[in-house]
């Protein structure tokens, strides 16, 4: 048999690696001059690599490190248009994505214009398209609801969509509306839509801004900020009118959702810091009806809870329905109300995973054709599959092989193929479709994302072309890079290191999230004690040792349902875990929470 077909050689390259990360030894020496502690210097210097800059804004994240937002191309022109449109009483249109980012956008441009900036409800058009009906962005869909609405809004304010919507645009300003753009998702080669009346992306090239990888609701939130700046200088608010800093709250919870870099962002970094710290006062009746949900011992937020437990239930809505109920929880006056449309998303979500596990299942059986022949990516079309779970299968299937992958299903439109795809270390996604565009154009009309996710739109007959064209693309970029699942870790620690000391130093480093992952470390234990757990026994609960301490461990999905674990009481485990701090009835503990182990 073929060494690249042979199973048994398949199942070697699918077997995760556990491996030390790389570390930047030039920016560990630093650290530790710094008085950071080894272990912290440890980690920073295993996420960031080649960085020259101070390290303060990356391991104190404070807000004094924000830009302002004059930096940023057409900002002050865009501000100026809302902030006419405030003036003159105009009618508004707040047109934003379906995803957390965009709701969370919504609601930062929404709330100040009604709390801050005095506009009537009656004057607001929420504008939200749906996943399925209508497609991503400034659709055709949206702009006939758009012209359709009667009084029709003027002005049209984007957030998290828009750079590539020109002809959507120009047919919205010749109806006279204008359209103020604000997205972070990259632009077409040819540049910023010329019938927009500001476009404010900092991926422009002609943008000064200085951090481009923001998420498209801390555009929106800076766009909004400098237009509460030019009501000042107008004189038409006051001074002492609040400023927008309560609605970093949403912004942090977009930011995380949204998968955008935590590492040598010190933007990023200090929005979802100073967002944590005002979601955990818990003034807004949306973080108040989460806690309730998740329990008392769930409080104080984190990074983990915005990106785990609160995104996926506010995407969940726009994956399956229309995303207003989403829109509704987070606008909430009250606890009752959130509480209520926080059920509608649980209902959501808790469809969303039956039907992900259906498709992530099929889709890897599909992949392995691609795997056998060791493809630089993985291309699978889902005949039957929903569009609204595409995303969150391809990032299983990039967990699951270790190299980019691209999920497709049928589209609404005849004859269409919709798909997202999910990037690994060291490939720019949007690079690499911008370069599949350019080998076979016929074969993807539409696409845009950045570099650790995207969007694309294929006509079926073309299906073979693209797949050809994107292997190339993606190709090209890797290189001769072994692709296989790694699990990289921060190292050992000492038995007298897992603590929860140790998890206290480790969090003064936080927030973790995407290009900054929380921390994973690697050792061996024995087997003291173990049992499965969970409504179909996948999960197992472990007590394990490492010299004279025992230590709690639990291994989620550690197990198919009905599969015996492939070890017992006295093994030694070589095990990939963090740190947790667990907490039960206002006492905590630390508990090893195990992402692979393997006997010895």
């Amino acid at each position: 048999m073929d060494a690249v077909t042979d199973p048994i050689d398949l199942n070697e390259r699918l077997r995760p690696r556990i491996e030390p990360r790389p570390r930047d030894e030039a920016l560990y020496a630093r650290a530790l001059e710094e008085g950071m502690t080894e272990l912290q210097a440890r980690v920073l210097a295993g996420r960031i690599q080649g960085y020259q800059g101070e390290l303060a804004p990356l391991v104190s994240p404070s807000l004094r490190h924000l830009a302002h937002p004059e930096r940023l191309t057409d900002a002050r022109r865009a501000a100026e248009r809302i902030a006419q449109a405030v003036v003159d009483g105009e009618h508004i249109g707040i047109l934003t994505d379906y995803d957390v980012d965009g709701i969370t956008s919504h609601v930062v441009i929404r709330r100040t214009l009604v709390e801050l900036f005095g506009v009537p409800e009656a004057r607001l058009h929420s504008l939200i398209g749906h996943r399925i009906h209508d497609g991503y962005g400034i659709s055709l869909p949206l702009v006939e609801r758009t012209l359709s609405l009667s009084p029709r809004p003027s002005l049209v304010i984007t957030a998290d969509c828009g750079s590539s919507d020109e002809p959507r645009i120009a047919r919205l300003k010749a109806a006279g509306v204008d359209v103020v753009v604000s997205d972070h998702h990259a632009l077409p080669l040819e540049g910023p839509p010329a019938s927009a009346y500001a476009t404010v992306n900092p991926t422009r090239e002609d943008c000064d801004y200085p951090d481009p990888t923001i998420a498209g609701c801390m555009v929106a939130w800076l766009v909004m900020s400098l237009a509460r700046q030019v009501l000042v200088e107008w004189g038409v608010l006051a001074p002492a009118t609040p400023k927008l800093s309560p609605w970093l709250s949403y912004v942090a919870l977009g930011t995380v959702a949204d998968c955008v870099s935590l590492g040598d962002s010190a933007t990023n970094r200090a929005v979802v810091h100073h967002g944590l710290t005002l979601i955990n006062r818990m003034e807004a009746a949306c973080w108040r009806a989460m806690a309730a949900r998740l329990g008392a011992d769930s409080v104080p937020f984190d990074a983990e809870t915005l990106g785990f437990q609160m995104g996926p239930r506010i995407n969940a809505r726009s994956r399956l329905d229309d995303p207003y109920a989403a829109l509704h929880f987070m606008l909430a006056a009250d606890d009752t109300v959130a509480q209520r449309h926080l059920e509608t998303l649980d209902q959501d979500n808790q469809s969303r995973k039956a039907i992900e596990a259906e498709m992530a299942q099929e889709a890897r059986t599909l992949a392995l054709p691609a795997l056998a022949a060791d493809a630089p990516a993985i291309v699978v079309y889902l005949e039957d599959g929903h569009p609204g779970v595409q995303g969150i299968v391809a990032s299983r299937l990039v967990q699951a092989f270790g190299r980019p992958a691209l999920v497709l299903t049928p589209a609404a439109a005849p004859g269409m193929l919709t798909g997202s795809g999910r990037s690994i270390e060291g490939l720019h996604l949007r690079d690499a479709l911008q370069r599949t565009f350019e080998l076979a154009p016929e074969t993807l009309p539409r696409f845009g994302g950045h570099r650790g996710a995207a969007g694309v739109g294929v006509p079926a007959e073309h299906l073979e072309g693209f797949r050809a064209a994107f292997l190339q693309a993606v190709g090209e970029q890797l290189g001769d890079a072994e692709l296989r699942p790694r699990i990289l870790t921060d190292g050992e620690l000492s038995p007298h290191q897992l603590s929860l000391a140790t998890l206290d130093e480790l969090e003064r480093l936080g927030p973790y999230g995407r290009e900054f992952d929380a921390p994973l470390f690697e050792g061996e234990f024995l087997v003291e004690a173990l049992r499965p757990v969970g409504a179909d026994g996948s999960h197992l609960m472990l007590e394990l040792s490492a010299g004279p301490a025992s230590r709690k461990a639990i291994w989620f999905r550690a197990l198919t349902p009905g599969e015996v674990p492939a070890f017992g009481v006295g093994a030694t485990l070589h095990c990939a875990f963090k740190l947790n701090r667990n907490r039960w009835r206002g006492r905590e503990s630390l508990q090893l929470m195990l992402e692979h182990a393997e006997p010895r």
